[in-house]
């Protein structure tokens, strides 16, 4: 840990971000916890712990949630970005007008654009220029762990290599270790592609399809993964790593994981609206996965995978039907 303390501004109150959050006042520094939903923020402040998404993790004093974010934006010597992807730009065009012109920006935000498909960072881009450092935080890490200080490892990708560093250090602790990166597009491609892996997994699982075909799957799932980053500037290296094989390994195989528990329940007959009611948060994966079959499309990718769970989501065909329709593609080589 690094004995400079910083003082850090979260933007967004869910359980990764308030997991975060506590990462970083733990390690000493001034963490401003800020959400959209003020009711959220006020209760956060009156009970000086996440009771909603992570009970039982109480506040430090290094932790404060905060309603005003014109504040606390021009105070701060960070800001973590941790909204649902289709939030991302509207916080971003919130704080822009009140940020220092210099200050960087570093998101954990996991998948796609809403409707534009855009990566994240070329979504800040159009907000803030070329200018600005970038970085974005994703890997094999659920809140509720992380909260609870069990071991974890991440991956910090950034546009700029002495920002990565400094995130480094001020996230890094005897349980909580992140490895930085320049690869920005990889580490994103990764953390959005594995949640649609996730629910073709789930749904394997809640057909009783076994081991065997959630292994087919995830390996499957990786492949696919790369040969879309790959196309779209990612390294080949970046997918065997946390942000890629690890994340995708710990979302299908861990019912921690909101998007394989909706593939699951999508597999028991359970509507797409009572299964995101029934897990209560985000499940990014619907959204990304339309997005992800678009901007496959357009760059003339293979996503088999893919592309069944979005014929699933849009009512198009059974669960069970997605996966028959998967083994009975035509046989080919297995690295083609």
């Amino acid at each position: 840990m690094i004995e400079q303390k910083s003082s850090i501004l979260v933007l967004g109150a869910g359980s990764w971000g308030t997991a975060l959050s506590l990462v970083l006042a733990r390690n000493g520094h001034q963490v401003w916890l800020w959400d959209l939903f003020a009711e959220h923020v006020q209760k956060l402040i009156a009970t000086r712990e996440n009771s909603q998404f992570l009970p039982n993790s109480h506040f430090p004093d290094t932790l404060q949630a905060v309603e005003d974010l014109a504040e606390y934006a021009v105070k701060a010597d960070n800001i973590l970005v941790v909204v649902p992807s289709h939030g991302f730009r509207e916080t971003l065009l919130k704080i822009a007008p009140i940020i220092p012109a210099n200050m960087p920006i570093c998101w954990a935000t996991k998948g796609l654009e809403n409707k534009t498909g855009l990566l994240l960072h070329e979504v800040a881009e159009q907000v803030f220029g070329t200018d600005k450092p970038l970085a974005v935080l994703s890997g094999p890490s659920f809140a509720k762990e992380v909260a609870a200080e069990l071991p974890t490892a991440v991956t910090i990708a950034s546009t700029d290599t002495e920002y990565a560093q400094t995130l480094v250090q001020l996230f890094h602790n005897q349980k909580f270790r992140p490895y930085s990166s320049t690869d920005i597009i990889g580490v994103q491609i990764g953390a959005a592609v594995k949640n649609i892996i996730a629910i073709a997994a789930g749904i394997a699982d809640g057909l009783g399809f076994g081991a065997n075909a959630r292994a087919a799957l995830i390996t499957r799932g990786l492949t696919e993964m790369m040969r879309l980053g790959t196309k779209k500037g990612g390294n080949k290296e970046t997918f065997m790593g946390l942000a890629g094989l690890g994340d995708l390994v710990l979302t299908c195989t861990d019912n921690q994981s909101r998007n394989r528990r909706f593939g699951y329940a999508l597999a028991q007959g359970i509507s797409i609206e009572q299964a995101q009611a029934d897990i209560g948060q985000v499940v990014e994966g619907i959204r990304t996965t339309f997005e992800i079959n678009r901007l496959a499309t357009r760059l003339n990718i293979e996503m088999p995978i893919a592309q069944q769970v979005s014929e699933v989501l849009q009512a198009n065909i059974t669960p069970k039907e997605a996966v028959q329709i998967l083994l009975s593609r035509q046989l080919k080589a297995e690295m083609s």
